[in-house]
């Protein structure tokens, strides 16, 4: 088996998976409900308040969904049979933006490298003809997944407070543009966007069918926009760390390498007495 795999693949291409003894195929769907009514079949769902972060009452500490301990997470993917030989396939029904690129993220700073995100997610494999199931899917479970720590870099808020005035360094919001300006904020307290930060919004990384764009194309626009500076100059947040994993997704599909992710994101940030800006500021 190739132990490098694209970060995507295609529905066709599942569709072929479909008997391997090795696959685990993740529903990373928000809401449990959603899946019992209609996943793929054979998928196993996880949850991203309860499995795939660390949730505190205080969302100043860490932001609304801060990660695990990678022992605990170790866990979690125990639970769900998953061990470093599967062949680990993860959708949601949000082209990847709900929680299935946060899940990617989190098995890659494992060090798992056989997982990759359905393209097009849960209607690309429906269309496809990828068998559908409603109800619980059983897990085989196995022993904790044998890592201890993330393995791949993170920034904090002190760190991100730092690097935003420095113009070596590229600070990336991926949130929809009305949030970054300030012009509504649906989910946390302040509206805007933290000062020196730029906007990317994660929806830019696919095509009108809810595809991410051809490798090419998202390599020739990152490197424009990033200037050919190394991965650690680049910081990329949200506002929870979840959506920020769609472009650090985008990124690998483009084959760079993965910078940093600011986990505590917008969520963290604005509750924290830190500056705020509004508009293109």
């Amino acid at each position: 088996m190739n132990s490098e795999l694209t970060p995507l693949i295609p529905a066709t291409n599942l569709l072929k998976l479909k008997d391997d003894p090795s696959l685990v195929l993740i529903d990373a769907g928000f809401g449990k409900e959603k899946y019992l009514q209609k996943h793929l079949s054979g998928a196993l769902y996880v949850d991203l308040n309860r499995d795939l972060s660390s949730i505190k009452e205080n969302p100043a500490e860490g932001g609304r969904h801060p990660l695990p301990d990678p022992v605990d997470f170790g866990k979690t993917l125990g639970n769900l049979g998953i061990t470093p030989e599967s062949r680990v396939v993860v959708y949601d029904d949000k082209q990847g933006a709900m929680s299935a690129a946060r899940f990617w993220w989190m098995l890659k700073a494992m060090g798992h490298q056989l997982v990759q995100v359905l393209d097009g997610g849960l209607q690309a494999a429906e269309a496809a003809g990828y068998p559908i199931s409603t109800g619980e899917e059983s897990a085989t479970p196995t022993a904790p997944y044998p890592a201890s720590e993330w393995q791949l870099p993170l920034a904090d808020l002190e760190e991100v407070a730092q690097k935003a005035k420095d113009p070596a360094y590229k600070v990336i919001d991926v949130r929809e543009s009305a949030r970054y300006l300030g012009e509504t904020e649906p989910i946390d307290l302040i509206a805007g966007h933290i000062p020196g930060a730029i906007n990317v919004p994660f929806g830019e990384n696919l095509d009108s069918n809810g595809h991410f764009l051809p490798s090419e194309t998202l390599k020739k626009n990152y490197s424009e926009l990033l200037a050919a500076g190394p991965a650690e100059n680049t910081l990329v947040h949200c506002g929870s760390g979840v959506t920020a994993c769609h472009t650090l997704l985008a990124l690998a599909h483009a084959g760079l390498e993965i910078p940093k992710l600011y986990v505590g994101s917008w969520s963290e940030w604005s509750r924290n007495n830190r500056p705020v800006a509004t508009g293109n500021e």
